[in-house]
């Protein structure tokens, strides 16, 4: 919570407002050891469960939901190098990405695939030489055009099953053949750059592939049941300061002679509010330690901290903005930037529409 006082939150509105990525914090952040929470420590990594990062997540979205949300996928992409990827890889790239000399981004979305990521059309051309040539682009890359390395799913196989058929690149910033478009213009998240990836004709050495061909999908969701507590617990990172900003605000705005935390209405939204800050919270700790202990019952639980979480502490920051009158939609009061920068979380690492579909699909298979 230090670290988030005195180096996030005193900022979070300029950068929001200038559209400013501090890179310079994040580097800052990973001194702390916050550049690969859940990494082996011989490649620099911290060595932490996924429960410790959800406390440390929290903690730092309390401060800048954008900042951090940046910084979980970072860590997405830690985790992925260094369960799937060879010594050599780990060597190269990932003991300077857990220090974030190296940013990384995480390309699975494309213009035309997102909730079905399996039908992604980037694809990997094996040569004779054993080296891939990219093709195709991805759509709303965190950090895309900063970063150093992509974390890339192509597909090397089209006569396979669609989700057999996907190989894990690492593709560097530099190679020939990658570009960058426009920077979106976003409701939220400002303080991160977003953009399409472009792969035309980029040759990709054998030794930069991740893991074995056919593997990606599976890396690819394993890395994102990771990713669903990482979102929701940025949620509750948000809720919570939201909550704080609206039991100051009522505490000292009085109208009609008393101060509004005197009103019974007043009372029972923030009792609600407090209320599904907790469940919310609860729920995104428990899959923390699913995923942990490796139980058979953590996608689900990750499917559901994600879903309830985004959808509950979007609704609590909503509340405190009301909560606010008028002056919470001005700028002038963070709250509305907190529900700006929550409003994505609901669409983020499968939307909660996929998630109630993956939550089913557990269910039938008994293992909630």
């Amino acid at each position: 919570m230090s670290f988030a006082a005195k180096e996030l939150t005193p900022f979070s509105s300029e950068w929001d407002e200038t559209k400013y990525f501090p890179v310079e914090t994040l580097k800052k952040a990973a001194e702390l050891g916050f550049g690969g929470i859940y990494c082996g420590d011989e490649h620099g990594g911290t060595g932490l469960g996924r429960e410790d990062a959800a406390v440390i997540f929290e903690a730092l979205a309390y401060g800048d939901i954008s900042f951090t949300a940046y910084l979980t996928i970072h860590n997405m992409n830690c985790y992925v190098l260094d369960k799937f990827g060879t010594t050599a890889q780990k060597e190269k790239y990932l003991e300077r990405m857990t220090c974030m000399d190296l940013l990384s981004s995480y390309c699975l979305t494309e213009p035309n695939s997102g909730s079905d990521a399996a039908s992604l059309q980037t694809t990997a051309a094996r040569r004779e030489d054993g080296s891939y040539v990219l093709n195709g682009a991805k759509a709303f890359i965190s950090g895309g055009g900063t970063s150093d390395v992509y974390i890339v799913m192509a597909r090397t196989d089209s006569s396979a099953d669609k989700a057999k058929g996907i190989t894990c690149f690492l593709v560097e910033k530099t190679d020939e053949g990658v570009s960058f478009g426009k920077p979106e213009k976003k409701l939220g998240w400002n303080s991160q750059p977003t953009c399409v990836v472009q792969f035309d004709d980029v040759v990709v050495p054998e030794e930069n592939r991740i893991g074995e061909e056919g593997e990606g999908f599976k890396i690819a969701m394993m890395g994102l049941d990771g990713g669903r507590i990482n979102i929701a617990t940025c949620s509750v990172g948000g809720a919570a300061f939201a909550l704080d900003a609206a039991r100051e605000y009522t505490g000292g705005r009085k109208q009609f002679g008393k101060p509004l935390d005197k009103f019974q209405n007043t009372q029972f939204k923030l009792a609600d509010c407090a209320t599904s800050l907790a469940a919310s919270r609860l729920l995104v700790r428990r899959a923390a330690r699913a995923l942990d202990a490796k139980i058979p019952s953590a996608t689900a639980e990750c499917a559901m901290a994600k879903r309830f979480a985004t959808d509950a502490c979007f609704d609590i920051a909503n509340a405190c903005l009301q909560l606010h009158g008028g002056y919470g939609y001005l700028r002038d009061y963070p709250v509305e930037r907190i529900v700006r920068d929550l409003r994505v979380h609901s669409i983020l690492e499968g939307t909660n529409e996929i998630m109630r579909v993956i939550i089913a699909r557990e269910m039938d298979k008994e293992k909630i």
